[in-house]
């Protein structure tokens, strides 16, 4: 090894800076690639797969690396914007070595993998993984206890090389348990399908309804068709009612009786009513949980309304004041309340006496071109939706018009470069043939 060069742990690299020697930053680190080698060899490392700013996944060879420190990595500013794609030869570090079970060499014990470590090999600028830290398993009473973790040379087990049933996934969820739910569908995305399956069932309710909506359609539908029915159907209930109504909506009509039997009935009815709207149109883009308000609430009321973390920017942009009942489909529908307006007057005062009374709501039909017209010559980001007794049925939001406006597979396009880009890239770079260095379709 490099004399003195400090041995990293890679789970100090998971969503770590990469910058160019200008120190302008070009993207994040996302998962690292290895080349697993003969006789318990230690891997060698290939390079790290970077998130650019556009969320688009590009492969950085080590050779490119000048340096790892105080939770950065620089390059030589040279950086391929080809997509990544991995290699039958390669591994991905926190995608297929992380949470695998492997055995330690002397006593054949099965244990865990944790994390691994890499550091530089003398008088070049090559890596290596170098060291596992593995967690013993435990038995009889203490089973459930967490058991003893040791760190040991990669010589030291061995398991890697096999395929593996039922890996599971919990030190490659806590090397991303902060991305956003947009990025780490991004993950989710460019993992083996087996992999992200695991992934998938390692993830909690709320947390996978949350990157299910930020998939592309294959992905979603591949994802829900490996839970147990019972799973599924939670998932559904955790995800907006419109975004289930969506995903349901291209599953075969048995399956979707049988997930919607299985919901909570007051979830299972709102979204049995989008899917009785035509998709473009603005009931199919609703919806049917905003911000509801009786008129003799207060500013301090809706404020408090407005503050709930799991509302989305948009949902939380406006309140809907409604004569009783409040869940939609609620009562006469009276006018909205936009935020701005809420903090620019007293918190005692009602919530009626603020109302946009120039702003006309959608009618469930409108289609989407229409709706599209009402936000751009509006600017707004949430519209009400009301039918022809006046009551408020649900809110499109910005991000649902766009969603329906944008091209089908543009949640796939988004993650992945096309290919008229690919060739322009080779054009501009004139080199086809740096496959030596590894890492996807020339790194």
């Amino acid at each position: 090894m490099v004399a003195g060069a400090p041995r990293i742990f890679v789970s100090h690299l998971a969503g770590v800076a990469v910058f160019d020697p200008n120190g302008d930053q070009v993207g994040r680190v996302r998962d690292l690639v290895a080349m697993l080698r003969v006789r318990r060899r230690p891997p060698r490392l290939l390079g790290l797969v970077v998130e650019l700013s556009t969320r688009r996944l590009v492969f950085l060879p080590m050779t490119r690396v000048i340096g790892i420190e105080s939770g950065q990595v620089i390059t030589t500013g040279v950086l391929n914007v080809r997509r990544f794609e991995q290699r039958p030869t390669e591994r991905l570090v926190f995608g297929e070595l992380l949470d695998r079970r492997v055995q330690l060499v002397e006593t054949d014990e099965e244990v865990t993998v944790l994390d691994v470590a890499i550091q530089q090999l003398p008088a070049r600028r090559e890596w290596e993984i170098d060291r596992v830290f593995v967690r013993k398993a435990r038995s009889g009473a203490f089973r459930r206890a967490k058991g003893e973790t040791l760190t040991v040379e990669w010589s030291a087990v061995t398991g890697f090389s096999l395929e593996e049933h039922g890996q599971g996934a919990e030190s490659l969820l806590a090397t991303f348990e902060q991305l956003r739910p947009a990025d780490l569908a991004n993950v989710l995305h460019h993992l083996s399908p087996k992999r992200r399956g695991e992934v998938a069932a390692a993830l909690d309710d709320d947390r996978l309804a949350d990157v299910l909506e930020q998939l592309p359609e294959d992905d979603q539908i591949e994802i829900l068709g490996k839970l147990k029915e019972e799973r599924a159907a939670d998932v559904l209930e955790a995800m907006d009612p419109d975004d289930a109504a969506d995903l349901l909506a291209e599953l075969p009509e048995e399956d979707v009786e049988r997930l919607l039997a299985l919901m909570r009935p007051d979830e299972a009815a709102d979204v049995r009513r989008l899917m009785a709207y035509e998709e473009r149109t603005a009931g199919g883009l609703m919806t049917t949980e905003p911000i509801v308000l009786r008129p003799d609430a207060t500013i301090a009321e809706a404020l408090a309304r407005v503050r709930n973390a799991d509302l989305s920017p948009a949902l939380a942009a406006q309140v809907y004041v409604c004569r009783p009942p409040d869940e939609t489909p609620t009562g006469k529908y009276l006018g909205t309340a936009h935020f701005q307006r809420l903090l620019r007057d007293p918190p005692y005062t009602l919530v009626s006496s603020i109302l946009d009374g120039d702003l006309q709501p959608l009618a469930p039909d409108a289609a989407l071109p229409v709706v599209a017209g009402f936000f751009a010559t509006y600017d707004m980001v949430a519209a009400p939706v009301v039918d022809e007794s006046g009551s408020l049925l649900g809110a499109v939001t910005v991000d649902d018009v766009l969603d329906h406006m944008l091209p089908e597979d543009w949640r796939e396009t988004e993650f992945d470069l096309d290919e008229a880009e690919e060739h322009k890239a080779r054009a501009e770079e004139g080199e086809e043939g740096e496959a030596g260095e590894g890492g996807a379709d020339g790194a």
